[in-house]
């Protein structure tokens, strides 16, 4: 498990490398200002992805991120 101080680092490179600094700025500002269950989001994201995709995804990027 990667540490809070690596996580975020991660995370804001790859908003940074999607969405350019200034969205990944702004993304991350509408998140902090709007009432946010992530639970909620969570389940509306994946709403449409069946459950084997979603179990063979989570294996792969297991097994990518211990080699």
């Amino acid at each position: 498990m990667r540490s809070d101080a690596l996580l975020k680092h991660e995370g804001m490179r790859i908003l940074s490398e999607q969405l350019g600094l200034v969205e990944a700025e702004r993304f991350i500002a509408l998140m902090r200002r709007e009432a946010f269950d992530y639970t909620e989001w969570q389940r509306d994201l994946f709403k449409d992805v069946p459950l084997d995709k979603l179990l063979n995804d989570a294996a792969r990027h297991r097994q990518q991120s211990q080699e």
